[in-house]
């Protein structure tokens, strides 16, 4: 199970982060790492930092960006150190790694990490279920990237190892067809003049986060993708 649990680094500057990366994943028996443009591909600095952990390292897939990274993905949680303008549905570390686990025996399941100095944008914020944040000490709340991904691979790790019940999952979208349903509902909005194309101001951000926080199933999502199709053919 936790093979399927994936560790994304997004636009990672420093090599030996992603390195030091591989090494935290491996220690919590995690082994699927992706880096999303990075700004070096792994080099002798980042396999020196992985140490023991270079089958991890050497296996790892980059991709250009974070929709490639989670396409495939049921969940996605997205690490946030700080509060945005428009807050989100947001989960402990415990919860992040249950749910991790959980999730993961029904499709892949993915743990962002954004960039070293800015962390993930808000448009890459937007593309999570769930933001997670470290409630580290707030009067030096600083935490390296592989330390943060230590502490959540270990929050995974004991989860994975708990003895839980197993609770039933929905039968939830993956990230690429949630997207396809935010891009025709923002071309139906647009047909309708709801959504002014010059000014489109933050209808969409709104909404998306209205659907992250109802996470409808697939064939919820259907339904909504069909009353969108109907409109479509009444403004035509």
């Amino acid at each position: 199970m936790l093979d399927r649990i994936r560790i994304i680094l997004v636009n990672t500057s420093h090599t030996g982060n992603i390195g030091s990366t591989a090494r935290a994943m491996k220690t919590m028996g995690l082994s699927s790492l992706y880096l999303v443009d990075p700004v070096s591909a792994p080099d002798g600095q980042a396999s020196a930092l992985a140490a023991g952990a270079g089958d991890v390292l050497a296996k790892a897939t980059i991709v250009p960006t974070l929709a490639d990274a989670i396409a495939d993905c049921g969940l996605v949680i997205g690490t946030s150190a700080r509060s945005r303008t428009l807050s989100w549905p947001m989960i402990e570390p415990r919860e992040c790694g249950l749910k991790l686990v959980a999730e993961a025996s029904q499709y892949p399941v993915a743990l962002v990490f954004g960039r070293e100095n800015s962390g993930l944008s808000n448009e890459e914020l937007q593309q999570c279920h769930f933001h997670v944040c470290i409630p580290a000490n707030p009067e030096y709340s600083s935490l390296n990237l592989a330390a943060a991904v230590q502490t959540l691979c270990y929050e995974i790790r004991m989860a994975s190892l708990a003895d839980l019940p197993s609770e039933e999952i929905g039968d939830y979208p993956l990230a690429e067809d949630l997207e396809r349903f935010y891009t025709h509902l923002e071309q139906t909005l647009t047909k309708t003049n709801f959504i002014v194309k010059n000014h489109p101001g933050m209808v969409m951000t709104k909404l998306r986060r209205l659907f992250n926080r109802a996470r409808p199933e697939a064939q919820e999502l259907n339904i909504l993708r069909g009353i969108l199709a109907s409109i479509d053919k009444s403004v035509e």
